[in-house]
């Protein structure tokens, strides 16, 4: 078993690609290999600012024979179909093809094909060249006069097998078995002859091949220097991963910069420092502000310890940092207000209208939802106005994603109140699945109001003019605005039903004129114009229930409990709460808790038996079975014990539901239990007498009305 080696040097590749073209180089390389009926144990990829590597263990000489049977066409045939079978085959005549008997459907020819096995090396060079011509790189370019791309000029490929160079030539350049090491401390050439080898003469050469390491170690040396000053590292995965996609080896070093930056907001410095010259800020822990200190990443060693590389870095942050004073200083010489009304030149969508339409629509949207959070409405309103003021700061022009905190410190300076000035940050959370969410038990009722009038205005503008997601494509982020609804109600439990606001935001746009697809056309009846605006709502509303289901699924819950209690909405069944997030959740995870006792999962199969014979027999007798059965009809004691229980078990489950007690509600749907276990225990349905037997029927139609107060049990699966 032998050892692959694959290395491709070039100039420096982009940090943000090299971890995908590792793992891409991994997957075509292993794909060819088992395609040529290779194994192997293990394969790895690593790469550095300058190469890719994969090293694939245990690795067969040859491939196995194989032999195959090509079925041809019929003796007789055409000679177009046998020419073909010929070509397809890799036979010269017909004559070199088997003739098989067949009786009934007629003689056929019949190949016989034994490919003999090929040296492992054979198939790696046919393979290299191949994937190297179309490597799915996001960018590359040419050089020089020929037709091959990369992302980089590409300068040597090592290929070794089992210690050996497998000989293949790509773009000029010639396989081999000798690579460099870093840029300034290992220029020179060397050669190598095994993957152990490799990493141990690039480590000589002053470069280490694993990006993990990388990682670690600059996160530790940065952790050590900042601790040596006695300062905290503002912790920043990204920023550690990317720095150690821009060194082969990495030092890391400390500068410092002005004070008197630190008036500037500290997140501005951070983001400064990080976008433009990929360093870590320092968090002094005496006052848990930044301190004037910041951490740098070298590629080098420096014979002077790193001072000029600490004295440049220095004199590039001032110059950066001091346009972001600039920009500070800037804007809060204007108000937030004025801002504000710079928002009428800035189009959010041909259809729905200026930043400053949609900053109305949302604060009227605002200040009417703002009482089902407990927030004050002028305050909802007036943080709505405001929200979006900071899109014209120069601050925002220069870091975007800033947007939201700069307003929050523009309203602060201003002496806006307090919870205003966090909504303007926090009504765009969340950002993500992993971003926090405003909270009424953090003071965040304002922000919460402004944060779903924003989305809620988002998603149904969007979803009037036809602009929905699909399966390819969401360039508005509609499905992350439904998801930001979906989290803010259930993290706070809110009463929001959708029915009652998604039109109040429908009817910010027709205030304002907006949204024509679903305005009343001219000539059009009342009912009718209804009728369209009803379709585009209730198809929103199914895309929040979808995305709910999603949410839920991620979060644990079975998607049968779901589908249960969301079909109920579907069909039409009038529940309390139908339109509730909150309540909706609160019934899956009682139905949940139930199903998991035996009174529930024997109810569950009670309820399934009684709807599987509704099903057969009404379908046999082409009639529906539903309402209530006839007293006088119900001859045996266990169907008259059924019936009280159902209507029992009906009046405890609405009770319970109108409180939202919705664990009472599944208590009340145990005690039908023993009453379903008896019935089908002792009674008959399908009996001679048609009267009984419709009587018994409309029985079992009443079990499974009891339960749909609570959840379709014909979708659970068990």
């Amino acid at each position: 078993m032998s050892e692959l080696l694959i290395e491709l040097f070039s100039e420096e590749i982009p940090a943000r690609m090299q971890v995908r073209a590792g793992e891409d180089l991994k997957r075509l390389v292993c794909e060819s290999l088992t395609a040529a009926g290779l194994t192997f144990d293990a394969a790895r990829a690593f790469s550095t600012p300058r190469r890719l590597a994969l090293v694939v263990d245990d690795l067969p000489a040859m491939s196995p024979a194989v032999s195959e049977e090509r079925k041809g066409p019929r003796v007789g045939a055409p000679e177009q179909a046998l020419a073909g079978f010929l070509k397809a085959a890799g036979l010269a005549s017909i004559a070199e093809a088997e003739i098989v008997k067949d009786d009934k459907k007629g003689d056929y020819y019949l190949a016989r094909i034994d490919k003999p096995g090929r040296s492992a090396a054979e198939i790696v060079a046919e393979a290299l060249p191949a994937i190297l011509a179309k490597f799915p790189w996001p960018k590359s370019m040419r050089w020089g006069s020929g037709t091959f791309q990369w992302v980089r000029p590409l300068h040597s490929i090592v290929c070794l097998l089992d210690g050996k160079v497998v000989p293949f030539e790509v773009a000029g350049i010639a396989s081999g078995n000798t690579t460099r090491g870093h840029r300034f401390h290992g220029p020179a050439a060397f050669k190598i002859k095994s993957f152990a080898d490799y990493e141990a003469q690039l480590l000589k050469h002053k470069v280490m091949l694993d990006p993990a390491a990388r990682m670690a170690a600059i996160s530790d040396a940065a952790h050590a220097a900042a601790k040596a000053a006695k300062l905290q590292l503002v912790e920043d995965d990204a920023l550690v991963a990317e720095n150690a996609g821009l060194t082969e080896w990495p030092v890391v070093l400390m500068g410092t910069f002005d004070k008197e930056f630190l008036e500037v907001p500290g997140e501005v410095l951070t983001t400064s420092m990080k976008q433009h010259q990929k360093c870590f800020s320092l968090r002094d822990p005496k006052t848990n502000g930044l301190a004037n200190k910041f951490i740098l990443v070298s590629n080098l060693t420096a014979t002077d310890g790193g001072a000029q590389i600490i004295a440049g870095n220095e004199k590039v942050i001032r110059a950066r940092l001091s346009d972001a004073k600039f920009f500070w200083d800037q804007d809060l010489k204007k108000p937030l207000d004025e801002m504000a009304s710079e928002l009428a030149g800035i189009t959010f969508h041909e259809k729905l209208g200026s930043q400053k339409d949609r900053v109305e629509r949302i604060a009227e949207l605002a200040a009417q939802i703002a009482g089902a959070v407990d927030a004050v409405p002028e305050d909802a309103r007036r943080a709505a106005q405001l929200a979006k003021a900071d899109l014209v700061s120069g601050m925002v022009g220069e870091f975007p994603e800033l947007q939201g905190l700069m307003g929050r410190y523009y309203a602060e300076k201003a002496g806006t109140k307090a919870d205003i000035a966090r909504a303007i940050e926090l009504h765009y959370k969340p950002k993500g699945p992993g971003d926090i969410v405003p909270k009424e038990e953090n003071g965040d009722s304002v922000a919460i109001a402004v944060a779903l009038a924003d989305k809620l205005d988002t998603l149904v503008g969007f979803w009037a003019i036809g602009e929905k997601p699909t399966g390819s494509g969401d360039p508005y982020q509609l499905r992350r605005a439904a998801l930001g609804v979906i989290r803010i109600v259930l993290e706070n439990d809110l009463r929001l039903p959708l029915e009652e606001t998604i039109p109040k935001a429908e009817q910010q746009y027709f205030a304002q004129g907006r949204v024509v697809e679903i305005s009343q056309d001219a000539g059009e009846s009342e009912d009718h114009h209804l009728k369209r605006i009803y379709s585009a709502r209730r198809g929103l509303y199914d895309f929040f229930m979808e995305r709910l289901k999603v949410h839920l699924k991620d979060k644990g819950s079975q998607h049968d409990l779901i589908d249960a209690v969301i079909a109920l909405q579907r069909q039409g069944t009038p529940i309390a709460g139908e339109d509730d997030l909150a309540l909706i959740v609160k019934r899956v995870d009682a139905l949940g808790e139930f199903l998991g006792t035996d009174d529930g999962a024997n109810l569950l199969a009670g309820v399934k038996r009684a709807s599987n014979i509704l099903s057969i027999e009404e379908k046999k007798d082409k009639t529906n079975f539903s309402g209530e059965p006839a007293g006088e009809l119900l001859a045996e004691p266990a169907e008259r014990a059924l019936a009280a229980a159902i209507a029992k078990a009906k009046f405890d489950t609405n009770a319970a539901i109108a409180v939202e007690n919705f664990t009472g509600a599944m208590n009340a749907l145990a005690e039908l239990r023993p009453a379903v276990d008896a019935f089908f225990e002792k009674v008959t349905v399908n009996v001679p007498d048609p009267a009984l037997r419709a009587n018994r029927l409309k029985l079992l139609s009443e079990i499974r009305a009891a339960t749909l107060n609570v959840a379709d049990f014909s979708r659970i699966s068990g």
